[in-house]
């Protein structure tokens, strides 16, 4: 066999190498693809499950529900002396004809204490209507350290014509908030709730309206 010259190994070395970065591209690409339709799947076709991982994990800024996880150790409120304030805000679908707010503005709390708060929601049709709401938290990277004891969200909420309700939410924020550093600076946390008129679709599969401007 004979021998390569110092310049015919490097342009040798130099096409492997590049043969290796084009294959690494390809899977990466292929990866990502794939990647992509499971989430389009789960987004269009299995609405609860995604529903249900946010709640279990606070992911896409859902605060976590997992009754699991609301042991008794996390319900003693830490010593310190840092409150925490949580501000709550509301909004309605544009065809879904009800007021809905929040019966207080603010409230603080240490991570470890249960606290209550209410909204209002009153149907100001003629008509009887089913709505639905959903909720975040702000910032989102809060979710998985803000937990909910109970609350009307993802329920059926139907309220006669002309028929107000008060909402009860009742939550805390988890111990180990305090133990996280990037937590160290978050004094404020937002609880945004969006109603949704509720509607099905032929199969019977429970659906909310899209969110129109007011």
């Amino acid at each position: 066999m004979p021998k390569m010259s110092t310049q015919e190994f490097q342009q040798l070395y130099r096409e492997r190498q590049q043969e290796k970065l084009r294959m690494k591209n390809r899977s990466i690409g292929l990866y990502a693809s794939s990647l992509g339709m499971v989430f389009l799947t789960l987004a269009f076709g299995s609405v609860p499950l995604y529903r249900a991982i946010c709640q279990k994990t606070g992911w896409s800024g859902t605060p976590m529900t997992d009754v699991s996880k609301m042991t008794p150790d996390k319900l003693i409120p830490v010593d310190t002396s840092k409150k925490i304030r949580v501000q709550f805000t509301a909004e309605t679908s544009g065809i879904l004809p009800w007021k809905f707010v929040p019966q207080q503005r603010e409230v603080y709390v240490t991570p470890g204490e249960t606290a209550l708060a209410f909204y209002k929601a009153r149907n100001e049709s003629a008509h009887d209507i089913i709505g639905m709401a959903t909720y975040s938290v702000t910032p989102d990277h809060v979710a998985p350290y803000f937990n909910k004891i109970q609350c009307f969200c993802f329920e059926e909420q139907k309220l006669a014509a002309g028929e107000e309700v008060d909402m009860p939410l009742f939550f805390f924020i988890d111990p180990e908030f305090m133990n996280d550093p990037t937590m160290r600076n978050i004094d404020d946390i937002v609880l945004h709730y969006t109603f949704f008129k509720a509607n099905y679709g032929q199969n019977g599969q429970l659906m909310t309206s899209p969110l129109i401007p007011r």
